[in-house]
């Protein structure tokens, strides 16, 4: 597997087509023309409603489409970003519509790459990919897997895509549920450290906006260290707890409280659910 920060600025052709352009979609548009990926004329967008097209036409400079099929046919990238009980209507729509010279990357929660390259013509890349929010502020993680047609370059093509808002990895696509849990479900479990962390500086005396803000930087810091460094947690955990300090207090309370097996087990749990969710989903779809 491989990982991949931010992508420098530079061209590649590239003329995406981004089917469901919502909060997600217009976050990668920005992210690719910022990070000089493609140019605003060289983006097509489709949404649910004509007026939010028109809205994101003169907001980003894209060409707003009159159809999904429209889109697809300018493209040599297709995003498919659409709801997930959109998402087979939509290929039923496209899918016959692309060619071996095109990819197709899914953000689609829970599809797989089987629905997708039974929904696609033969011979078409299909690249699986799975976000997480804070990609709006360009600090996501975004996991991609490749499908039986996707070589080296069409995964690399896609990392690009999503570097322009964060991090990528690529794994096998048996992890991607696990990848929900993890990365796509994590951060509402550290909205709550967070939330708990600040609670916990105004009851011994903080304000409340100052609280939040060391708490928030708190999280953002020790996540750096951890992927700057590239050392265990514990080993950075060892380096704050000094003997008879206070930290080793706060920690006692950490593990007694259970902390840990919970967050373990929300990780655990929030997987179980994504396959559950994939199944009523698309369980009809997947034959």
């Amino acid at each position: 597997m491989s990982a991949r920060a931010a992508t420098p600025r530079s061209r590649v052709g590239l003329r995406l087509a981004v089917l469901g352009a919502g909060q997600l979609g217009e976050t990668l548009i920005r992210g690719m023309i910022d990070a000089g990926l493609a140019s605003a004329a060289d983006v097509t967008v489709t949404t649910a409603h004509g007026v939010r097209s028109a809205e994101l036409a003169k907001r980003l400079g894209v060409r707003a489409a009159q159809s999904n099929a429209d889109a697809v046919a300018r493209a040599n990238v297709v995003l498919l970003a659409v709801k997930p009980q959109q998402a087979v209507k939509v290929l039923l729509e496209v899918g016959p519509r692309l060619t071996a010279d095109q990819l197709l990357v899914s953000a689609v929660a829970s599809l797989s790459l089987h629905i997708l390259e039974r929904h696609v013509g033969a011979n078409v890349p299909v690249v699986r990919a799975m976000p997480n929010t804070p990609a709006l502020v360009r600090q996501g993680m975004t996991a991609l897997a490749g499908g039986s047609h996707a070589k080296p370059e069409h995964l690399e093509r896609a990392e690009k895509l999503f570097g322009a808002v964060g991090q990528t990895i690529v794994l096998d696509e048996r992890h991607m549920d696990a990848v929900t849990g993890l990365s796509a479900s994590g951060p509402a479990f550290i909205y709550i450290v967070i939330e708990s962390l600040a609670d916990g500086g105004v009851k011994v005396g903080l304000p409340r906006d100052v609280s939040l803000r060391l708490a928030a930087q708190t999280v953002l810091g020790s996540g750096a260290m951890v992927r700057e460094t590239g050392q265990h947690p514990a080993v950075l955990k060892d380096a704050v707890t000094t003997p008879s300090g206070t930290t080793i207090d706060g920690i006692l309370e950490l593990e007694e409280g259970g902390l840990r097996v919970a967050l373990l087990k929300a990780v655990v749990r929030a997987t179980r659910r994504a396959t559950e969710r994939a199944h009523e989903l698309f369980g009809d779809h997947a034959k």
